[in-house]
């Protein structure tokens, strides 16, 4: 839910993550991860952003993972395999406080290979920052702050300024959803109109992507278990394409 909420907010305030990330408000489009040759259902946790000029790479992670730093790398190929000359900008953001060491890597070393990435511990960052952009404004209860609630309330009056009805929405549902990594239920609600965030494109659009999740994850148990691709497309309702390629993915994990 909360990789979910980082892209749908990525995705719609493109223009917001450039000023932040590459330090001027560039025209952004999403770069679909098949043309970096890389499985869709991989790509949870990620996105990637295209100029004329650059892809902006971004990772979010809720909690660190030792792979990181070679899936930063792995990505980096892709993009030069893809387009030798375009730069890629790379950046992962781990969105809660965390005492691991892995945190604090930045690049990825074997043999004669280095390369190096961005990273971006949201609970160093002053919360101010994020108030400053409609798109980065759900961020700012995980930033910097004496009072997390008081930031909160923060958050929700600036998004309370915004005209359109639907970004107010969208924005004060990704403010409670990324606020759960950091607040009690109770206090969310207290600050946030929870029958605003339930009408939300980005509260629905959360259930029903978790809810492709659920079935993919049935299909690839029901196809370990050697059922017949069109018995599992009737039971999960995925397409035929979709489920040969998750029968290549269990298949050949190595090449996944």
């Amino acid at each position: 839910m909360y990789d979910d909420t980082c892209r749908f907010l990525a995705e719609h305030f493109s223009a917001d993550f450039a000023s932040w990330l590459l330090g001027k408000a560039v025209t952004l489009t999403e770069l679909q991860p098949s043309e970096l040759s890389l499985d869709p259902i991989r790509a949870d946790a990620l996105i990637f952003l295209e100029s004329d000029e650059a892809i902006l790479h971004i990772e979010f992670q809720t909690l660190p993972k030792d792979n990181i730093p070679f899936r930063v790398t792995d990505y980096r190929l892709r993009g030069y395999r893809r387009d030798p000359a375009k730069p890629m900008h790379q950046v992962v953001i781990y969105l809660k406080q965390t005492a691991s060491p892995l945190v604090y890597q930045t690049s990825f070393t074997m043999e004669r290979t280095r390369h190096e990435f961005d990273v971006i511990r949201l609970w160093e960052q002053p919360a101010s920052l994020f108030l400053q952009y409609p798109g980065l404004i759900p961020f700012a209860v995980l930033a910097q702050s004496a009072d997390a609630e008081e930031t909160l309330r923060q958050a929700a009056q600036r998004v309370d300024q915004i005209a359109d009805p639907r970004t107010q929405a969208n924005l004060m549902a990704a403010s409670g959803i990324l606020a759960g990594l950091k607040l009690e239920d109770e206090i969310i609600y207290r600050v946030l109109r929870r029958d605003v965030m339930q009408e939300s494109t980005v509260y629905r659009s959360i259930l029903a992507e978790g809810e492709v999740k659920k079935q993919r994850e049935i299909a690839t148990n029901s196809l370990r278990e050697g059922l017949p691709i069109a018995t599992v497309a009737r039971i999960t309702g995925l397409s035929l394409e979709e489920l040969q390629q998750l029968q290549q993915q269990i298949d050949n994990p190595a090449q996944n």
